[in-house]
């Protein structure tokens, strides 16, 4: 059976109907995001005030870099919580007794991640704009594969996510949420790589959004366009959406033979 967009799009609107149908969704898109935008610009906001380091460079980086990971954390959320809105409103088994394909189901929820992507997104650029003075398009012709990589990791954390999900049951749902912070310490968010202990500094260089906000702070500081970095990080995007591809088959092949999926729908 080929790859069918129908399909695809069909699983896409129904999700779009759980969030307009159910307003209180948009919180966790919204408010949380934008709490965290709040709280770090009120940071260098006190340090402008008690003459710690230089205010614009400051501020540029840590807003470059909680806009930048809120991107990473909400493709992977769209993978991950589009898996458990299945579990929770007991649709899963339907998802898989229907013809749809697990490719085209993982398709359905990477574009939700797109989605959940492209709203906070606005909010946060608009307010760190208005309130802040940032303005993202000053990462220039780095802002879309900055962005990419970004949205690609994400994903593949999300498949990650899902296929632990599946294979702990719903006791594990928590990693819905927990997995991305497990690398955040080494992803340099907020601080570079050189800070990191030394022994830690190559596993932090093998994680695809590793060179992305260190690229950031590069472009931020005047410098251009740190192409390798670019690079660097689609070929580790590469590698490990293998993985993550990899491990999600294999996890889900467990789960459908030891009937540990029904037992993961029916919860």
């Amino acid at each position: 059976m080929p790859f069918s967009f129908n399909t695809v799009s069909a699983l896409v609107l129904r999700y779009i109907y759980l969030y307009t149908r159910n307003p209180v969704r948009f919180v966790e898109l919204i408010f949380w995001p934008l709490v965290d935008l709040l709280m770090w610009g009120f940071l260098t906001v006190y340090l402008k005030k008690q003459g710690v380091g230089e205010f614009p460079t400051a501020i540029t980086y840590l807003i470059g870099g909680m806009i930048l990971w809120d991107v990473l954390f909400r493709s992977q959320q769209g993978v991950s919580i589009s898996f458990l809105e299945d579990v929770w409103t007991r649709n899963l088994l339907n998802i898989f007794v229907a013809p749809v394909r697990t490719v085209e189901y993982v398709a359905a929820t990477c574009v939700v991640g797109v989605l959940r992507v492209g709203v906070t997104l606005l909010v946060l650029v608009l307010v760190a704009s208005l309130a802040y003075q940032f303005h993202l398009t000053d990462l220039g012709f780095g802002l879309l594969p900055f962005l990419g990589n970004l949205i690609l990791f994400g994903w593949f954390l999300g498949m990650i996510s899902t296929a632990l999900i599946m294979r702990l049951g719903q006791a594990a749902e928590s990693l819905a949420w927990a997995v991305p912070f497990f690398i955040q310490p080494l992803a340099s968010v907020f601080y570079p790589v050189s800070v990191l202990p030394e022994w830690l500094q190559p596993i932090a260089m093998a994680l695809p959004c590793t060179p992305v906000f260190e690229g950031m702070r590069t472009v931020l500081a005047g410098q251009p366009v740190p192409w390798g970095s670019i690079q660097h990080a689609f070929i580790l995007n590469l590698i490990w959406g293998t993985i993550a591809g990899l491990f999600f088959a294999v996890n889900l092949r467990h789960v459908r033979k030891a009937g540990l999926l029904v037992k993961v729908a029916t919860q």
